[in-house]
């Protein structure tokens, strides 16, 4: 008998091989996955409430097996997939609302609901997770554990993840989530580029306002009266002035003061001047800083003016930190699904925020960005994420699709770290 021919050094191994026609299949189910991302686009919702979008969601996971369930004070939907054998979990989130920007793109299924768009890809993140599901329940029969497909409303501002933390997502499978991960569209990233970082990814966002009261009287006179205006420009220049002098030059934080607004007539001084704006950090104890130091510059500065400032910090988002072990996880199961040149990581801390950070707080995980940068331009062209022109290359929803589904069943499997009860 002729013996087998050595092994090639070339050939895959077994888990590139899975991972290899994980690509495949997301590719025969990507069409299915653009119909519904451009159904989704078409009917744009708002914050916590998304009948229409739930709907949606619910009808094409349809006949899956997952054992299904919505929100109680939001329009969520929780959908878990049971494999035969008993093993961990782990969650994948999308999220589900659209933003008040009215669209630009001209795109044949653009928004059909005046002043509201998908301008942050998040009708891109369902269509993908669904994606994902279908995949994994085609191969249910593999998998030893379960998994958590948490459709979650209110990302732009209305705290849609804490909400479905407090109404059990994270125990949806019958034993605490062991490990959780995100994808987020990225029109300025190459088409296909997989990009996260260990430790903290995204800022925490605030929000302040700043009420200068003065004494108004007639613009003719301001020696009369107590002028709030110029004491509010000089907070806005002084608040500048807090990040630049009040932190070391490696600590990150952006203010940016976005409204200031006063008076009703050109010939009178208002009683109050308002200001207002947002505070972005990475750190909790630069956090905590700049909230006194806005209070105590807001102060300070009136007073000199012989004016009194209120001031007002809203908490946003915490930071979004992704544990080290698992993003090393995911940047290993990406490179062997998608291709060692489509993932890196990500060279700095981005300054947008996210909600995923709840979760992420509670479970070890990760939130990686995939480039969606359309044809045509170069991903420093490509309108932003917000922008009323945003438009993302379709193609690309495969690879979220496979992304999603490697990281899962590699988890599961037993590729991922695990953590200690």
């Amino acid at each position: 008998m002729t013996p087998p021919p050595p092994p090639s050094h070339d050939a895959p191994s077994p888990r590139e091989a899975v991972a290899g026609s994980l690509l495949d299949e997301a590719r025969r189910l990507a069409p299915d996955a653009v119909a519904l991302r451009r159904a989704l686009h078409a009917g744009p919702e708002l914050g916590l409430d998304l009948p229409d979008t739930q709907r949606l969601v619910l009808d094409a996971l349809d006949g899956l097996g997952l054992e299904i369930r919505t929100g109680r004070a939001l329009s969520s939907v929780t959908a878990v997939l049971a494999g035969p054998s008993d093993g961990p979990s782990i969650l994948l989130r999308a999220d589900m609302d659209a933003l008040p920007v009215t669209e630009e793109t001209g795109a044949p299924f653009a928004s059909r609901t005046p002043g509201l768009m998908h301008a942050c890809g998040h009708d891109t993140h369902m269509a993908m997770l669904v994606g994902a599901a279908r995949l994994l329940a085609a191969r249910r029969e593999r998998i030893a554990g379960r998994v958590v497909f948490m459709f979650q409303p209110g990302e732009e501002g209305q705290h849609g993840a804490r909400h479905m933390i407090e109404e059990g997502v994270l125990e949806a499978s019958g034993r605490r989530a062991d490990a959780a991960f995100a994808l987020h569209v990225h029109p300025n990233l190459p088409a296909g580029a997989v990009r996260l970082r260990p430790g903290p990814q995204l800022a925490a966002s605030d929000r302040f306002r700043v009420v200068v009261r003065g004494r108004g009287g007639h613009a003719s006179a301001p020696h009369t009266a107590c002028d709030p205006v110029p004491a509010a420009c000089e907070i806005v220049l002084a608040l500048q002035t807090t990040v630049t002098r009040g932190l070391s030059a490696d600590d990150q934080a952006v203010l940016s003061v976005t409204q200031l607004t006063a008076g009703t007539a050109t010939g009178v001084i208002p009683d109050t001047a308002e200001l207002g704006g947002t505070l972005r950090t990475v750190s909790e104890s630069t956090r905590q800083r700049m909230h006194e130091a806005i209070a105590r510059v807001a102060r300070g500065v009136a007073a000199a003016h012989g004016a009194q400032a209120e001031t007002t910090v809203v908490p946003g988002y915490p930071v979004t930190v992704n544990d080290p072990r698992f993003t090393d996880f995911v940047l290993r199961t990406a490179e062997e699904t998608l291709g060692a040149a489509a993932v890196g990581v990500l060279p700095a801390t981005q300054m947008t925020a996210e909600d995923f950070s709840y979760v992420l707080q509670a479970v070890p995980g990760a939130l990686a960005f995939l480039g969606v940068c359309p044809p045509g331009v170069t991903p420093d062209e490509a309108p932003a994420l917000h922008s009323p022109r945003m438009t993302v290359d379709e193609d690309v929803l495969a690879s979220g699709i496979a992304c999603h589904a490697s990281v899962a069943l590699a988890f599961l499997a037993g590729g991922g770290p695990r953590t200690t009860p």
